[in-house]
């Protein structure tokens, strides 16, 4: 990785995921969900044979993953739409619940878009030729607060462009409201005040509506929007036959008597062939929003029909797509040449100097000099990527090449509560093995067990992630893998961002070089263990 361009993607090493992550059952089903992580707030686009996905990254830099698909199955991550987040100097510390949510992603007149709602910023806009970019610098198209969930439509049949959105009450006062607005065709501009064109209130039995996906079919203008909350709720349907209104509504997903709780909050594709299917998140705590694939058809009445009659599925037939290799987004990484690949992103907006280029493979972070260094969780420079849904056993290795007093760098299993294994040089300038741990609301993290030396100053670090979250620290330092805590770690998630798995680097607060922490052969490996079974010998690989 580039010392000038820290935040530079490349292809990972791992491109096909893990199989452990896989919806595509290999006899023409799948299994949902069909992405096992943390793709929050999902929206979906086919161009020609071709469907592309995006998802909210909140305060992470880059932001807004792009997924690709041939089978709306099997997805590969192919890189990000935004480089940093705006305005800039908002994102130099980590923030996060906040930055990109909700985003929409379409195409018209051979440009890509992407709308998102910052809630403490307003509606912006980018776009490109391609799905790879080059893409624009974000464009603010209504400022304020509170302004969420934004969802354009160009209308083909009267020419007309339109722009709805949500509200977030932590920063406006109001929700459970979908305003709509006309917009100038260009993406530039509103045209308008904007008018409230579902007040949620005044439907018995609906709140917290927010996420509108805007559409037209067969006539009639469709706000597909959910509601009930986030672990809770449901996917409404409504419709008007002009823009501004009225519209009726009706619930076309539901829980029901499945365990897929929340079912909502996606968007609707149509296959060349004319399927219909829609995607969406189901919350699952520490895990984040992991995707479902629905089977969408149109009733006789007119409405949309989502999954068995209205209630999720578990399995069933893949889209009539020709067939695909298996695949999944990349997890594991080499760092080929010193770059990390598309799966990793920072807590921050990236500066020089995080980061040294060379020309092995390994990733080489620099010890940053922090008055936060014993929070990790307050660390701009720390690069994450999303905690697998599925039991797994994630290991790196590491060397602490830094010689200054207080260097560590270790793997963390980061939320609002967090957990890390890893390397620090002491005040005599040994290094030894630490593990240590933060609990939510605190400030300073503890020791979940008593430091032991690392005699070559390195380790092969490994963190076995069981059902519900339940994480087991282990290391090796030349005498072979031994546990280095007591009871499971239960991962945690922010407010609105699931678990990520974490490699920092970090020294305390002076002045001169600190020196660098070298990680190499990154690996996330499916695995059997479960709360009572936490041998090594139960990994697969």
């Amino acid at each position: 990785m580039s010392a000038a361009a820290p935040g530079r993607r490349t292809p990972a090493a791992d491109t096909t995921g893990d199989l452990g992550d896989l919806g595509d059952l290999g006899d023409g089903t799948y299994r949902n969900p069909v992405l096992a992580a943390d793709w929050s707030d999902p929206d979906v686009l086919r161009v020609g044979h071709d469907f592309y996905l995006t998802a909210s990254s909140f305060g992470r830099s880059p932001g807004l993953p792009l997924l690709h698909s041939r089978d709306l199955v099997n997805w590969t991550l192919i890189g990000h739409a935004l480089d940093r987040l705006e305005p800039a100097e908002a994102f130099t510390v980590p923030r996060h619940d906040r930055g990109v949510w909700a985003p929409s992603l379409r195409h018209r007149d051979g440009r890509y878009w992407i709308f998102w709602g910052d809630p403490d910023h307003g509606v912006y806009q980018i776009n490109a030729p391609r799905i790879r970019g080059p893409w624009a610098r974000p464009h603010l198209l209504k400022p304020g607060k509170g302004l969420i969930d934004p969802c354009p439509l160009w209308d083909e049949e009267s020419g007309a462009a339109y722009l709805v959105h949500a509200w977030a009450k932590s920063r406006s006062g109001v929700k459970n409201l979908i305003t709509g607005h006309r917009m100038s065709p260009d993406g530039r501009e509103l045209l308008d005040e904007g008018k409230v064109l579902i007040d949620g209130d005044r439907l018995p039995g609906w709140f917290t509506i927010e996420g509108p996906k805007l559409y037209r079919h067969d006539g009639w203008f469709w706000i597909l929007a959910p509601a009930g909350g986030v672990a809770t709720g449901w996917q409404g349907a409504f419709r008007s036959r002009t823009f501004h209104g009225p519209y009726e509504e009706r619930i076309v997903l539901q829980q029901g008597g499945t365990d897929v709780n929340g079912p909502h909050q996606g968007g609707w594709v149509r296959t060349a062939a004319g399927e219909d299917w829609f995607l969406h998140f189901q919350q699952r705590g520490a895990y984040g929003r992991v995707v479902h694939l629905q089977p969408m058809r149109w009733g006789a009445d007119g409405w949309p029909v989502l999954g068995d009659g209205g209630a999720p599925v578990d399995v069933h037939r893949k889209p009539h797509l020709p067939p695909q290799p298996p695949s999944a987004p990349a997890t594991s990484d080499d760092f080929p040449g010193g770059r990390h690949g598309p799966q990793w992103s920072w807590t921050a907006n990236p500066r020089t100097g995080w980061a040294t280029s060379h020309s092995g493979d390994g990733l080489r972070l620099v010890c940053v000099r922090t008055a936060r260094a014993d929070d990790v969780r307050a660390l701009p420079h720390t690069l994450t990527q999303r905690l697998p849904l599925r039991p797994c056993a994630v290991e790196v290795e590491l060397r602490l090449d830094a010689e200054v007093p207080g260097a560590r760098s270790g793997l963390a299993v980061l939320g609002d509560a967090y957990s890390w294994v890893g390397l620090e040089r002491d005040e005599g300038g040994t290094v030894r093995l630490v593990h240590r741990f933060a609990e939510a609301g605190t400030e300073a993290e503890r020791d979940a067990a008593p430091p032991r030396p690392a005699p070559h100053g390195t380790a092969r670090l490994r963190v076995e992630v069981t059902e519900g979250a339940r994480c087991r620290f282990h290391a090796e330092t030349g005498d072979g893998f031994r546990p280095t805590g007591g009871p499971a770690f239960a991962a945690t998630p922010w407010r609105w961002v699931g678990a990520l798995l974490g490699l920092f680097a970090a020294a305390p607060e002076g002045t001169g070089p600190t020196g660098t922490a070298l990680f190499t052969h990154f690996r996330i490996t499916p695995s059997r263990i479960t709360h009572s079974q936490s041998t090594l010998s139960r990994i697969t690989h």
